[in-house]
């Protein structure tokens, strides 16, 4: 990219109470929010081809900084010429910073003030990241959006943990700023901390929008605690995020997390759920999850979801995909992965109807109750 690269920027088209959708503009295309960004964590969707993602309405994708660090690796990636050429995928990239494998991998890796010492799940080999590093890491790679290295705690977890966390993170947050510099038609968004504690959650919002970064996430929720406490989080940190710039809650969700968060005011989402759901046999549909592998299925020649334009959800019997996830064929993953990450693209979309037509909140009870009529609420 060249010194006249658009900067990235973020357009709001329409509210609906605290819910919003817009349109964040790079120099690889737009993304329209709501958004929900499919993870491909190791530079691949799993089960699907990228035209597939493209074509179910996903207009940006997620890589995961630490993985593609280990394989390929970061300087191999951008002797290929980067992740957009490498995976075949020409929209926009946002890669998570490896602060989530601090919380996941926590057997592995060792933190201190610098930054994190990883040991390779792999082949056990080690590595250290710094927010230095993972700031050039992500540029190695060719993202377009890339996130802060923070310090993630699972919750519970106690008062004094998640404010150590929350203020290491603040500390890097500042370092990866000063890495990231100017990067024309690229983008830094800083990550809130603070657990459960809305005290610490406002001290973070405050001091990350004083460094004027380009978008913000909330960070640390969907980690083992209660919806309600999720919600509560967003609704706290929610008044302290400037309205100009894009919100992204990480690692969530759940159909109905997707949900509450937008009438809460959040606009981008990622989430492992409905492609690691896909290879264990369950399917999201409008009229809730649907358990592939139960045997009321195995004569079932409905299709999965006759409201569908998907066809894994119209052409397939529930019989026969029932009999691909009992026989651990590779086909019934891929077309319940197609499924799942075709119905949460249409909830996208939804969604983003509702708030520009004003009936955000007439929309959200008429899809729980379809969620009800199946098998169980899509949760």
């Amino acid at each position: 990219m060249t010194e006249e690269t658009p900067a990235l920027s973020f357009a709001l088209h329409a509210v609906d109470g605290a819910a919003r959708t817009g349109e964040i503009t790079t120099p690889r295309g737009q993304i329209r929010t709501p958004a929900f960004m499919p993870v491909g964590t190791a530079g691949t969707v799993k089960a699907m081809y990228p035209s597939q993602v493209r074509d179910l309405g996903a207009d940006i994708v997620l890589g995961n900084t630490y993985h593609l660090m280990l394989r390929p690796g970061a300087e191999r990636l951008a002797r290929l010429g980067g992740l957009h050429r490498l995976m075949r995928w020409d929209g926009p990239i946002l890669t998570d910073s490896g602060g989530f494998q601090v919380m996941s991998l926590s057997a592995l890796r060792k933190i201190d003030e610098e930054g994190v010492t990883f040991r390779s799940h792999i082949d056990g080999s080690t590595h250290r990241m710094s927010p230095e590093r993972s700031i050039e890491i992500q540029g190695l790679i060719g993202s377009d959006i890339q996130m802060q290295l923070d310090e993630c705690v699972r919750l519970p977890a106690e008062p004094a943990a998640i404010e150590s966390a929350m203020r290491l993170s603040l500390r890097w947050a500042e370092r990866c700023r000063a890495a990231f510099g100017e990067q024309p038609g690229r983008a830094l968004f800083g990550i809130v901390q603070g657990g459960d504690i809305p005290a610490l959650r406002v001290e973070s919002a405050r001091a990350l929008v004083g460094l004027d970064l380009k978008g913000y996430a909330i960070g640390g929720l969907a980690v083992g605690e209660p919806q309600a406490v999720m919600l509560a989080m967003i609704e706290t940190v929610e008044p302290h995020l400037p309205a100009e710039k894009p919100r992204y809650l990480m690692g969530v969700g759940t159909p109905d997390d997707i949900v509450q968060a937008v009438t809460r005011g959040i606009d981008m989402f990622d989430c492992v759920m409905p492609t690691r759901a896909g290879r264990h046999g369950l399917a999201y549909t409008s009229h809730g999850r649907v358990n592939l592998r139960n045997a009321r299925h195995a004569e079932d020649i409905r299709p999965l979801d006759e409201t569908s334009d998907c066809p894994a959800a119209r052409d397939y019997s529930r019989a026969y995909l029932h009999h691909l996830v009992r026989s651990d064929e590779i086909l019934g993953m891929m077309l319940l992965t197609w499924n799942n990450l075709a119905y949460y693209q249409g909830l996208m979309a939804s969604l983003r109807a509702a708030i520009r037509e004003g009936r955000l909140a007439a929309f959200a009870e008429e899809t729980r109750e379809g969620w009800a009529q199946g098998e169980g609420r899509a949760a």
